[in-house]
C-alpha cells in the first residue's frame, strides 16, 4: 500500500497449490486506524479468488478481538488454536531413522521427489502442493528438506521443510519445521515420530540447540505427540478459514505448519 508515494503497508500472501495463506500484515504505525489494513486484506482476497485458491487462511492474535473482526468482514473464519512449540535438541538419539535431504538428490531425482511429495499432501487435501516451498528453501539456503521414504518403492513416507540458519524464519538457534507431514493411514502416528526423529537429526547437523514447530489443535493426534515427544508451547495464536471448512486442519491428520 501507498500514500503519496510512500510505501505505508504490505501484506504477503502464499500459495501451496490450491490452499493459500496470508501474512504478515504491516502498516506504518502513525497511520493505524485509517483503513489501510483493510484494504491490504481485501486485495489478498481477491487474489485467492483470482488464483482459485480453494482454501484460504490467516495466523493472528487470538485474544485480539479487533484483528479477528477485521478478517471476519472478508469471510475467514476461526477455527481451533494453532499453537507454535518448542524443544531442547537432544544429541544422543536412543530411536535414530534412516532420512535423507532433498538437497543430495540429483536433478532427476528431485523432480520424481516433488512428484512424489505432491502425491502424499494431495492425499490430505486435494490440491495441495509444497512444491514451490521445497524448491524455494534450495535456491535461497533457507534450510532443508527432510525426506523419509523411498521414492523408487511405494513412495515417500513423509517430508519436513525445515528452515535454520540467519537468513531463515528460524530464528537464533533454532531448526523451524515450516511444513511437514507424513502418509496418512494406520502407521501415520508411528511414521510422524520418525520425522520429528529426523528433523532433530538435521538439528544436530546443522548445530541447531532448539527445535520448533507449529500445529493446528485440530490435529489433536499431531499435538499430543509433541507434547508426549517434549514440545512446549511458546505462543498461541488462531487460525482463520475462507471458506469456514477444516481444509487438512482435522483430526487424524499428522501436518506441522503454523500459516505465519
Amino acid at each position: 500500500a501507498a500514500v503519496g508515494g510512500d510505501r505505508v503497508g504490505s501484506h504477503f500472501a502464499t500459495l501451496w497449490g490450491s490452499v493459500g495463506f496470508c501474512g504478515p500484515l504491516t502498516t506504518r504505525p502513525d497511520l493505524w486506524d485509517r483503513g489501510i489494513g483493510a484494504r491490504l486484506v481485501e486485495a489478498v482476497t481477491a487474489s485467492f479468488d483470482e488464483w482459485g485458491t480453494r482454501h484460504a487462511g490467516l495466523f493472528t492474535f487470538a485474544q485480539s478481538a479487533k484483528h479477528v473482526g477485521l478478517y471476519q468482514k472478508y469471510g475467514y473464519w476461526a477455527r481451533f488454536l494453532t499453537a507454535i512449540m518448542s524443544a531442547p535438541v537432544r544429541h544422543n538419539q536412543t530411536e535414530p531413522v534412516r532420512w535423507s535431504r532433498y538437497s543430495d538428490l540429483t536433478e532427476e531425482q528431485k523432480v520424481e521427489c516433488l512428484k512424489s511429495c505432491r502425491d502424499l499432501t494431495g492425499a490430505l487435501y486435494d490440491g495441495l502442493d509444497l512444491g514451490a516451498e521445497i524448491q524455494a528453501v534450495e535456491a535461497q539456503e533457507l534450510g532443508e528438506t527432510v525426506l523419509l521414504g523411498d521414492m523408487a518403492g511405494a513412495g515417500l513416507d513423509g517430508f519436513a521443510v525445515c528452515h535454520h540458519g540467519p537468513r531463515s524464519e528460524a530464528g537464533d538457534g533454532a531448526c523451524f519445521i515450516k511444513f511437514g507431514t507424513v502418509r496418512p493411514g494406520s502407521a501415520a502416528g508411528e511414521t510422524f515420530d520418525n520425522l520429528l526423529h529426523a528433523c532433530e537429526a538435521l538439528a544436530v547437523a546443522e548445530g541447531m540447540p532448539r527445535l520448533l514447530a507449529g500445529v493446528n489443535m485440530a490435529r489433536h493426534e499431531a499435538y499430543r505427540h509433541l507434547v508426549g515427544r517434549g514440545f512446549r508451547t511458546e505462543i498461541q495464536g488462531v487460525t482463520m478459514h475462507r471458506p469456514n471448512e477444516p481444509g487438512y486442519s482435522r483430526a487424524g491428520v499428522f501436518v506441522l505448519d503454523d500459516w505465519r
